[in-house]
């Protein structure tokens, strides 16, 4: 049976506006300025080394191989268009909506068709006349490489794609800072912007405080907070930033509207805790990130064995308050407690401080809280996928002994899933240790069922788009890591956006998009040698080897790296048996130090 062929591409879709109606009134007139539309459209896509491959009648979809060329046709012709319509000699003004998007799509001779012609076809059909609408994707190529200006505008409903799917006006000004929304009634229905309609809510929830004398409450303090960040995030109607992100917004930010413009907060969560033996006072607050209206606040007296309750109740009032009488089915959950011993609890909770934190005491702490927590409840899931995650992290920076720990590791998570199968910690550590040991059927299906659980935590969707790189899907891998960066920039134990650089790095990599591949390489600052092969081996395919051996990030690592055990650091990307790549990077690097070593043996001799 002979395969598919299929390839990666940015569609373009545009059609004219009204056109049936012109035809009725003036066919030959309106066939003459669409032939004059027509001239200065083509004429763009071919500059910019686009290709036609359908029209029909008013409408033409065509390809590109670069994103970025795609999105500068659009915008030009659009230009030239307008003009043309205001010009006195034009005698049929005509608007024209354009809609891109990049995907996998499938080659028949010369025509492609799939998902992606689709959505480029529905995105024209939601854009607003005269303009650009793009998809996050093609957002995320362009940016910072043109200086044609970008702009959020909410959400569309695509048929038979997404009922919110996320787009983006190229060029000049939102509808909705043009016109005043008191004057919204007035205007007809088609040019509502459908940016004002609902969207998905971001959520921010910052620690809680603690107002209690004893030094142990700042553990619950801060296990309540990240308990209820691991609430929202389960929750496929929200965004909920990282417990990293909220730490940080917590500690940078002066200025609290700076921080909601950057992350994008609509809401925040905040509260306060209070404790005297069993007895535990919550305050809890919802709050307007936008105008700082507080929306919803309760306070609870209870005892220390209605935490879990507690949480739950916040979580569905204030899901209430936003979303509208719902129901929250992710609540429903088989197990709902960490361990129903609720000293078990409070030392998981002592753990995860600790866990959270960078450096080796830190990490000590934390493995011995998880101990204690086991002790007291062998079946505490949550205990043993964190203390295997701890070690991980240990063997990572070189603080524990692999030989010793890595038995223990793996037994922690057999434990973890033998105590809970839908853990979703441990359910993302059986996918990286599953990848690692090269096992990928298996990597995908603990990362397809950690990301089901929690859809919005961001080492569930950094490990998703792992898994989906190595197996051959980086455009969709890339859509969860940038999700995953929106939440969590700069990840726990980090200083840097670096390690989400390292994952791009890769992704686009991979997409045979060289040119981000180097973009965001040269955004690390402590680069690991596989993300350093893979960045000059991106320069040398957009330009030669030499350009490579020329490139700053080879003349500084040139001698620490020239005796490297490269077989063994391209193993490391977990790519399958007989992936090409393999190949390609073993050639590069024989390559890369070839002339080199015969250029040092030449002066030695001589």
């Amino acid at each position: 049976m002979e395969m598919t062929k299929r390839k990666l591409t940015t569609i373009m879709a545009t059609d004219c506006v009204s056109f049936s109606k012109h035809m009725e009134f003036d066919e030959l007139g309106t066939l003459r300025n669409l032939n004059e539309c027509r001239s200065i459209i083509d004429q763009k896509i071919a500059e910019y080394g686009g290709r036609i491959f359908h029209t029909a009648g008013d409408s033409i979809i065509a390809e590109f191989d670069s994103t970025v060329n795609s999105v500068k046709a659009a915008y030009e012709f659009q230009g030239e268009l307008k003009a043309r319509s205001t010009d006195a000699a034009t005698d049929l003004p005509l608007n024209w909506r354009v809609g891109i998007h990049l995907d996998d799509v499938i080659v028949d001779g010369a025509n492609i068709m799939g998902c992606g012609v689709n959505i480029a076809a529905r995105l024209e059909s939601q854009c607003e006349p005269t303009e650009v609408l793009v998809s996050r994707i093609v957002k995320e190529q362009i940016e910072r490489r043109i200086e044609i200006p970008i702009h959020a505008d909410g959400t569309r409903k695509l048929k038979n794609i997404s009922d919110q799917f996320e787009v983006f006006v190229v060029g000049g000004d939102k509808l909705r800072d043009a016109r005043p929304t008191e004057a919204l009634a007035e205007l007809p229905l088609t040019a509502v912007p459908l940016a004002l309609t609902a969207k998905k809510p971001k959520i921010a929830v910052t620690p809680f405080e603690n107002l209690s004398k004893q030094d142990d409450s700042e553990y619950l303090a801060e296990g309540i907070f990240r308990d209820l960040i691991t609430e929202f995030s389960r929750m496929k109607e929200f965004d909920v930033v990282s417990h990293q992100t909220a730490l940080r917004f917590v500690a940078d930010y002066s200025n609290i509207q700076n921080a909601v413009k950057e992350l994008g907060i609509d809401y925040f969560v905040n509260g306060s805790i209070r404790t005297a033996g069993q007895k535990i006072r919550i305050s809890v607050d919802l709050t307007d990130a936008i105008d700082g209206a507080n929306l919803w606040g309760q306070k609870y007296d209870r005892v220390m064995e209605d935490i879990f309750d507690i949480q739950d109740e916040i979580v569905l009032k204030m899901s209430r308050q936003l979303l509208g009488n719902i129901e929250i089915n992710s609540l429903q959950r088989i197990k709902r407690k960490p361990s129903k011993n609720l000293n078990s609890y409070e030392w998981l909770v002592r753990g995860n401080y600790h866990h959270v934190r960078f450096g080796k005491e830190h990490m000590e702490k934390a493995i011995e809280a998880f101990d204690m927590a086991i002790n007291l409840d062998q079946s505490n899931a949550r205990a043993h996928a964190l203390k295997a995650c701890t070690l991980g992290a240990g063997l990572t920076y070189g603080w524990v002994n692999p030989e010793e720990k890595i038995p223990v590791i793996f037994e922690h998570v057999r434990k973890s899933q033998e105590a809970d199968e839908d853990d979703f910690e441990c359910l993302r550590i059986c996918s990286a240790l599953s990848l690692m040991e090269g096992n990928h059927q298996a990597a995908q299906e603990h990362a397809n069922k950690a990301y089901r659980i929690n859809p919005n935590d961001p080492r569930v969707l950094r490990q998703m788009g792992s898994v989906l790189i190595v197996m051959g899907r980086a455009a969709e891998a890339l859509k969860l890591l940038h999700h995953s960066f929106d939440l969590d920039p700069i990840p726990q134990g980090q200083t840097t956006s670096c390690h989400n650089y390292l994952q791009f790095v890769w992704a686009y990599y991979s997409m045979e998009d060289y040119e981000s591949c180097v973009l965001y390489g040269e955004k690390i600052v402590h680069m690991p040698r596989i993300t350093w092969l893979l960045v000059l081996s991106a320069i040398s395919l957009q330009a030669d080897i030499e350009a490579a051996r020329a490139h700053t990030l080879f003349i500084k690592k040139t001698d620490e790296y020239r005796g490297v055990d490269w077989a063994t650091a391209i193993e490391s990307l977990r790519l399958r048996p007989g992936d090409s790549r393999i190949e390609q990077l073993e050639l590069f690097v024989r390559e890369l130090f070839s002339e080199q070593s015969a250029t040092e043996s030449n002066v030695a001799s001589a």
